[in-house]
């Protein structure tokens, strides 16, 4: 979603289920600041993070892979 910090990418995941009552579609979004040492990933990359010690007061995740690198 974004790479502006240095060594730091925002993360967004999102979440698409059904209501369990109404069966209806819910998406959900949540976002993650995640540690990117190499300042590897750019914004469109589909990427793994996994979590980590706290390493600032908002990033708990750290940049695994980059799955696919976008166009």
């Amino acid at each position: 979603m974004s790479d502006k910090g240095d060594k730091t990418i925002i993360v967004k995941v999102d979440v698409i289920k059904a209501h369990r009552k109404y069966k209806k579609v819910v998406r959900r979004t949540q976002k993650f600041h995640a540690h990117d040492e190499g300042n590897t990933a750019g914004v469109g990359d589909v990427v793994r993070i996994v979590e980590s010690r706290p390493l600032s007061r908002l990033k708990r995740w750290r940049l695994a892979e980059i799955v696919e690198k976008a166009r």
